[in-house]
C-alpha cells in the first residue's frame, strides 16, 4: 500500500482543519465524572447506545461517591445494553472508589493517574483530555485506524505503532486530528460501503480496504 507523501499530509491536514476544527465528541455528558464514564463504557460499544444508556446511571449515580457504593447487579441491570456491561459494571464502580479513596473525589488530569483507575486503558485517558482540555495527543479507536491505514498515514500493525506514527506525521492539533478521524470515519470512510462520492480527501486515498483494529 503506498503511504502518504508530505504534499498529501499537508492536504490531510488542511481538510481536516477546513472540515472539523470545532469537532468535539459525541458523548453526551455534563461533567469530568460523566465523560470519564462515558469514554469508558464507549469500548466497542456506540456513542449512540452509551447516550442512550448514561441518562439513568447519571441520574441515580451523580457523583464517584454514590457510584462508589452502588450495588454491582444494580449497575448491570443498567448496563446491560451496552457491549461487555459485566466488565464495564466493576470498572466504574472501582474507578469511582479509587477516585474516592486517592483522588478526593476528584478525576485525576494527567495520563498517568488516570491509567491507574480501573477501566482506564492509554485510549481512554488520550480521549479523556483531548476532549476536557484539547490536549495535543492522539488516541486510536477503530475509525481512526482505518482511515489512517486507507489515507496512508499508517501502516502499523496495531493501536500502539499507529498511533506512534500519526503524532510523528501530524505533529500539532492532534486533538482536531483524532476528532475529524473518528466522525470522517463513522459517517464517510465507513469500514463497508464507504461514502466515496462524497469524501473530501477522495484524491489522496490509497485504498477502500477495510482493516481490523
Amino acid at each position: 500500500m503506498k503511504k502518504a507523501t508530505k504534499k498529501d499530509i499537508e492536504f490531510i491536514k488542511e481538510k481536516f482543519i477546513e472540515h472539523y476544527s470545532n469537532a468535539v465528541t459525541e458523548l453526551n455528558y455534563t461533567n469530568e465524572f460523566e465523560l470519564l464514564i462515558a469514554i469508558i463504557l464507549s469500548a466497542q460499544c456506540t456513542d449512540k447506545r452509551v447516550n442512550i444508556i448514561t441518562p439513568p446511571l447519571f441520574e441515580q449515580y451523580p457523583t464517584s461517591k454514590e457510584l462508589a457504593n452502588a450495588n454491582l447487579d444494580d449497575i448491570k441491570s443498567l448496563l446491560k445494553s451496552c457491549s461487555f456491561f459485566n466488565n464495564k459494571a466493576k470498572n466504574i464502580i472501582n474507578m469511582a472508589k479509587q477516585v474516592e479513596e486517592e483522588f478526593q473525589g476528584i478525576i485525576p488530569k494527567n495520563s498517568k493517574e488516570l491509567m491507574k483507575l480501573p477501566g482506564v486503558g492509554n485510549k481512554t485517558a488520550n480521549v479523556f483530555l483531548i476532549e476536557l482540555e484539547g490536549a495535543n495527543l492522539m488516541a486510536v479507536d477503530t475509525h481512526v485506524f482505518r482511515v489512517s491505514h486507507r489515507l496512508g498515514l499508517s501502516d502499523g500493525k496495531n493501536v500502539t505503532q499507529t498511533e506512534a506514527q500519526l503524532v510523528k506525521k501530524l505533529k500539532d492539533d492532534l486533538h482536531i486530528f483524532h476528532q475529524a478521524m473518528v466522525l470522517f470515519g463513522r459517517y464517510i470512510c465507513k469500514a463497508v460501503n464507504p461514502q466515496c462520492t462524497q469524501c473530501f480527501l477522495i484524491t489522496v486515498c490509497k485504498t477502500k480496504k477495510t482493516f481490523k483494529a
